[in-house]
């Protein structure tokens, strides 16, 4: 009798030991997946570690009630000018730019609209200096898990998008609010303006992404003839910048691009427009994804490792463990939004601004997310 105990505990263990493998993948597999994703975005990359792999950025970020924020006397923010000012200092001093939180302007919860489908903000921002805290949303982008439909889907938000911002009295343009009022405006505007429901985010900054596609030796990208031009721009502006000697793009086609090369491909404007410019930032996610997809776990783990401390978010590791469990099976298929999309806008020439046709815009793309009818 007691041999056969013996037998079955030994049996017990070896069945707990794979599910503990199993688990450790599935983590490292959402944690690369978040990181690829977010490194497409073209001024800056992030990461989220769960704490046990390295040290996280975390930042404690003020919450409160729907009915609560009703009773908040906001600013004034009228007599503010975003549309003017300095926003290129030099980045000198390394780091990275902390993100900026304003106790004035907390997070409003809301509630998931769909218990099996995660939106987390996603955004970077135009600082080139760590003190440059109160700097505009550069690019923003919403990660979807969708467990319901075993998929991710990655929304791109427009930073000229018109919208509505606690404390103006007219319609201002989405990049402003995070100037305005820090982490908790922008993910309020969000949610009020899109009808979302985000309550979770990763802020990243001019640097990070370049370093991290250094650390995985580069991605590879088609780029065209006529993007080498403006590509070059950027990359002798970040030289400028940064005291380096990044080589020139010297022809188009499909080639491996350094950190600084990609992210100043990403980040072309003059070219065509921010509507192509989201899409270059998604090509960047996406090829980066699957230069990551690549690598064994143990590599992926070591990245994690090597790149850990270089990003800020609010999520802690409850929200990471559960966001391991919510993915498991999903990150097979990645879908690609814009907004707005074509046909559901007009532009506004002063100031430059997509005005949304939100009778259009709201449904299609609570569609594309929740697959409303």
């Amino acid at each position: 009798m007691p041999s056969k105990k013996k037998d079955q505990a030994k049996a017990d263990s070896n069945n707990k030991a794979p599910q503990k493998k199993s688990a450790v993948k599935i983590l490292i597999k959402v944690l690369c997946f978040i990181l690829c994703a977010v490194l497409g975005l073209g001024v800056g990359a992030f990461i989220y570690v769960y704490k046990t792999l390295g040290a996280v950025g975390f930042v404690n970020t003020p919450f409160v009630s729907a009915s609560q924020y009703e009773t908040i006397d906001f600013d004034n923010l009228d007599d503010i000018d975003l549309e003017s000012g300095d926003v290129a200092s030099s980045w000198k001093d390394g780091g990275h730019t902390r993100v900026y939180v304003n106790k004035k302007y907390p997070i409003k919860k809301v509630s998931q609209k769909d218990s099996k489908v995660e939106n987390i903000l996603v955004f970077g921002v135009d600082s080139r200096g760590t003190n440059d805290v109160t700097c505009r949303a550069d690019a923003i982008l919403i990660v979807s898990i969708d467990k319901r439909r075993d998929c991710v889907k990655m929304i791109s938000l427009m930073r000229d998008t018109g919208v509505k911002i606690e404390g103006k009295s007219s319609t201002d343009k989405l990049t402003h609010a995070y100037a305005y009022g820090g982490v908790g405006l922008l993910i309020n505007t969000i949610n009020d303006n899109f009808g979302l429901d985000i309550q979770r985010f990763v802020m990243l900054d001019f640097g990070s992404s370049s370093n991290l596609i250094d650390m995985v030796g580069g991605i590879d990208i088609d780029v065209t003839a006529g993007e080498v031009k403006f590509a070059n721009q950027n990359i002798n502006e970040e030289n400028a910048l940064l005291g380096t000697n990044v080589p020139l793009l010297t022809h188009g086609g499909r080639q491996t691009l350094s950190g600084v090369q990609a992210t100043s491909w990403a980040r072309i404007r003059s070219l065509d427009s921010d509507y192509v410019r989201s899409g270059r930032q998604r090509t960047l996610a996406i090829s980066l994804m699957h230069k990551v997809a690549s690598y064994k776990w143990t590599a992926k783990i070591a990245l994690l490792e090597d790149s850990a401390g270089m990003f800020e978010t609010n999520m802690n590791s409850k929200d990471m463990m559960r966001l391991a469990t919510d993915a498991v099976d999903v990150l097979g298929e990645v879908k690609e939004y814009r907004a707005p999309a074509d046909g559901m806008f007009k532009v506004q020439d002063k100031p430059w601004m997509m005005i949304v046709d939100w009778n259009k815009q709201l449904p299609d793309l609570h569609r594309f997310i929740w697959e409303e009818e």
